[in-house]
């Protein structure tokens, strides 16, 4: 489990050597620490990190790979796993071959016709087949099993993320604001967007003025005053919840908290998966307080900087196609209004939490990348630096000019 973790470490960027990791299996060794994982941390980050800059990466990888470990003990591998895990790791344990015999029905039309026609049809419990609403088969309608285009009925996913439409209320959680664990680099990056101007009642020193003055009033003081210089910029964040960005809700509650910090203009609402006609900005009360979408473009002038943060990872008739929503029936596809956002706000990126090499996994990410005019920037330091060039440069795309730095 150690090796793991330092191969782990090393993958991500941060230089570690056999020497550090023989220190720490000999601190180990030496019993210097109790079997807790607070202790744990303490001792992997004095021997493994040697500057601050790798302090986060060193945070998320450490959380990664102990998560949900509380004690460290010679018999942890040896834990069991409980049977519901392992029989729904089974109803979806499909060979290469399998999964490619599963035919599509031929898209969301034809996918609504065969649902209410077995809606009316079926009349009891199904489960491990490939033709009726039920559980652990390859029906295109359940859950816990595998279809490549198909209707999710509930809220547990079997993890394959191909369902189009989900028949189920979901609750998601508002992100935290409060945050302040490893934002230090986040802050330091959206430090860049500022747009400092000096504005009000002059209550700041301005010493070179204050310096001239007094040297023509043959040297009696004459104090210049100045207003204090604010940053002006004005951001609105737009931000995907639940489904797939479950996954990434502690880093994007990391980059919420710090947007809060550093910009006194913060205007966020949020969405699922695509940009439809209503948004919201509490996720308990989504359903009762939406927003209307052309409401933001009415509300906040071409000068807000529009910032989505979101994985693309959806289905493409959720972006393309009347009705496509996961959720709910859209009247217009989502790409109509991703376009009105785009006309409106000229200065505009895509921040994606999900690791660049996966973009391709995906064949919404690209639709959306083209969308953005390939500025789109994974959610790293290097991406938000880049980013953040993008957006004081609407020249700019994502490319090695931009990743080289400034």
């Amino acid at each position: 489990m150690f090796l793991k973790f330092f191969h782990r470490l090393r993958e991500n960027g941060i230089p570690v050597s056999l020497h550090e990791y023989l220190n720490l299996l000999q601190a180990l060794k030496s019993e210097i620490i109790g079997y807790s994982i607070d202790e744990f941390y303490a001792l992997c980050k004095s021997i493994m990190i040697k500057k601050e800059a790798h302090l986060d990466r060193f945070d998320m990888v450490f959380g990664a790979h102990f998560k949900g470990i509380e004690m460290i003990s010679d018999d942890l591998l040896e834990t069991s796993i409980p049977k519901n895990w392992l029989e729904q790791m089974m109803s979806r344990h499909l060979s290469e071959e399998e999964r490619a015999a599963i035919e599509k029905l031929g898209g969301l039309d034809a996918l609504m016709e065969r649902f209410r026609a077995l809606m009316e049809e079926q009349k009891e419990r199904h489960g491990g087949g490939n033709k009726w609403i039920g559980t652990g088969g390859t029906s295109p309608f359940g859950a816990g099993g595998y279809h490549p285009e198909g209707f999710r009925m509930g809220p547990q996913s079997a993890g394959n993320r191909t369902a189009i439409k989900v028949w189920h209320k979901r609750a998601f959680k508002n992100l935290d604001g409060d945050v302040e664990l490893n934002t230090r680099n986040m802050k330091l990056l959206l430090k860049r967007l500022r747009l400092l101007t000096r504005e009000g009642i002059p209550t700041e020193l301005d010493l070179d003025d204050t310096i001239k003055k007094t040297s023509r009033n043959a040297g009696m003081l004459d104090i210049s005053l100045v207003p204090s210089r604010q940053n002006r910029v004005k951001v609105l964040l737009l931000m995907d919840i639940g489904g797939s960005m479950d996954d990434h809700v502690e880093l994007c509650a990391q980059l919420f908290s710090a947007a809060k910090h550093e910009f006194k203009h913060l205007e966020y609402y949020y969405f699922h998966n695509c940009l439809y006609e209503n948004v919201w900005q509490d996720n308990v009360r989504r359903f009762q307080q939406r927003i209307p979408t052309l409401e933001l473009i009415h509300k906040y002038n071409r000068d807000y900087k529009l910032i989505f943060v979101g994985d693309a990872a959806m289905s493409p008739y959720e972006i393309y196609y009347r009705g496509g929503s996961v959720e709910h029936y859209n009247d217009e596809p989502g790409i109509t209004w991703l376009n009105r956002m785009k006309a409106h706000f000229s200065d505009m990126i895509w921040i994606n939490p999900n690791p660049e090499y996966s973009w391709a996994y995906y064949e919404s990410t690209a639709f959306i990348r083209a969308f953005t005019g390939n500025r789109m920037f994974p959610m790293t330091v290097d991406g938000l630096r880049a980013g953040i060039k993008c957006l004081r440069n609407k020249n700019l795309t994502y490319n090695n000019e931009v990743w080289g730095g400034e």
